[in-house]
């Protein structure tokens, strides 16, 4: 399913620790059913209270509770994406209504030069500035794609959201306004462009065209060879949020070209390593934290407070460690997992802010879904516990666009407590989690009144939807757990009932049915035969 390197095979570390097991695993499983139906919960009441706040006439949600319009970069980047993912497991009758609603309503009402989306004002029922700013409205494009279409894409495939995302990107390189000595890019800024290298690396091998890879190799050389590397040249680099994504975005193409242009990645090499190096020597505290900005020219940090996005920078290093083999890459990854649970518990992220520990958590749950650190895994379930607790009664989180990071990572927490199972038509009382131990796959269902629906498990989403030759970490990715190969037969043992039944893996990724009695706890065992 992915390239997990084993903790046994490889030289131990001091930090490294063994994999977290239960003695009965669906006891344990029993126990994610309870987090994971919580999780699930408090995402729908966060959809229920962000409705209540959209806009009468249009539909669209604002870009907090004192603001009356929608911006791409916000509205649209932040929150709406995963008001759209929570219904897809919560409500189907709600995604396939509201939420296309509100898709049909922001590309009527906000497209403003092609597909490129720009500020709608509630009260003046049109855009809110007079006349378009093409940089303003390439920043919202972007973020809109990486931040909020690119995550969705990943889960759901192809749909009216993937659709969306092309023609913006599209049309954003059709209006590139920046000349280079390497062709035209979007911009010179340096968050637009790391977010458009994660992009263009992604849906090059998502939709097999050339331009994409073209457009990424662009911004490439940019940086890595001429005048623009991000430790030789800059004097600031921002290892946080609206910085960070420069360094995972140039390891993202490094990845695309590692596979589609040999020559290429020798030519990104050097300048590569020489990037990471530099920011593992002067860019980390003690445990293994990434400083917020440093000045990598003079060795020396750059303000004060360590990056609650902190994997997502360690996600490029990570990357270049499953290419090239780099020990230290894979050493960094490890340190930062290894201290968390013991240096940053409860820790004032952002200010204490939800978005913080959003960012944070889903730093960890994506390197440990690659090197499962025990106690990285008990600090992920003790902060999603202090992220939840912000939570207001009307299901609003904070009230700003970044409410939707609550919910991004909620989700992605819910479906480790699952092993990426869902189960149709969700309600509040059902409860369903799993554990995966010895290639066996533990699940456990419960409701408080008779359920009767469909368990639906994980595809191989990297290969299936997204194409890719490596499930290299990729920001605000939801990481695979027990994914299903459609072309392989898997066994379903039910604890209760003496004969198993054997199932098509296409059979598992459509759905099988299942009738739970209230109040009865059903045990299955899946496991692949071939």
């Amino acid at each position: 399913m992915f390239f997990r390197p084993s903790l046994t095979a490889l030289a131990l570390l001091p930090w490294q620790e063994p994999v977290l097991e239960f003695q009965d695993p669906f006891v344990g499983a029993a126990e994610n059913a309870q987090l994971a139906n919580e999780g699930f919960r408090r995402c729908q009441d966060y959809v229920d209270g962000w409705l209540l706040l959209a806009d009468s006439h249009s539909g669209l949600i604002p870009r907090n509770t004192k603001d009356q319009y929608w911006n791409a970069q916000d509205s649209a980047a932040d929150n709406y994406p995963f008001m759209v993912l929570t219904t897809s497991f919560t409500n189907r009758v709600m995604y396939g209504g509201r939420m296309r609603q509100m898709l049909e309503a922001e590309i009527k009402l906000t497209s403003r030069i092609d597909a490129l989306p720009d500020t709608y004002h509630f009260a003046k029922k049109g855009f809110a500035e007079g006349e378009p700013d093409l940089n303003r409205i390439i920043f919202g494009s972007s973020e809109y794609i990486k931040d909020g279409l690119l995550p969705m894409t990943e889960w759901l495939g192809h749909s009216p959201w993937s659709q969306r995302m092309i023609s913006i990107l599209d049309d954003m390189w059709k209006h590139a306004p920046v000349d280079t000595p390497f062709g035209r890019i979007v911009s010179n800024n340096v968050e637009v462009n790391g977010e458009m290298l994660q992009v263009l690396s992604r849906v090059y091998w998502m939709t097999g065209d050339a331009k994409y890879l073209q457009w990424a190799q662009r911004l490439g050389d940019y940086y890595l060879l001429g005048d623009q590397h991000p430790t030789k040249n800059f004097k600031t680099l921002r290892l946080r949020d609206h910085g960070c994504e420069i360094v995972s975005g140039l390891c993202e193409l490094y990845a695309a070209v590692h596979f589609a242009a040999p020559e290429k990645k020798k030519a990104y090499s050097k300048p590569i390593h020489e990037m990471l190096d530099r920011i593992l020597e002067v860019g980390r505290n003690p445990h293994g934290m990434f400083f917020n900005s440093i000045d990598p020219q003079q060795g020396k940090q750059v303000g004060g407070g360590i990056a609650d996005t902190w994997g997502y920078t360690l996600n490029g290093f990570y990357t270049v460690y499953l290419l090239d083999g780099t020990g230290s890459y894979q050493a960094a990854t490890l340190q930062a997992l290894s201290s968390i649970n013991e240096h940053y518990r409860n820790y004032k992220w952002e200010g204490n802010s939800s978005d913080g520990y959003a960012d944070s958590i889903e730093s960890a749950l994506n390197l440990y879904n690659r090197e499962p650190v025990t106690s990285a895994g008990q600090w992920i379930d003790s902060e999603m516990q202090v992220m939840w607790s912000k939570q207001k009664p009307d299901g609003v989180i904070e009230g700003w666009h970044g409410d939707g990071n609550f919910a991004r990572t909620t989700l992605m927490y819910c479906l480790w407590k699952t092993q990426g199972v869902s189960a149709h038509p969700w309600r509040r009382d059902l409860q369903f989690g799993a554990v995966e131990k010895d290639d066996t796959l533990y699940l456990t269902v419960t409701a408080e009144a008779d359920w009767n629906g469909k368990i639906h498990f994980d595809a191989i989403r990297h290969q299936s939807i997204m194409k890719l030759p490596l499930d290299w970490p990729r920001i605000n990715q939801f990481p695979e757990w027990f994914c299903v190969d459609p072309a392989a037969e898997y066994r379903i043992q039910r604890g209760d009932v003496g004969k198993a039944l054997v199932f098509k893996g296409t059979q598992l990724l459509e759905g099988v049915g299942f009738s739970v009695s209230a109040g009865k706890e059903l045990r299955l065992q899946i496991q692949k035969l071939n």
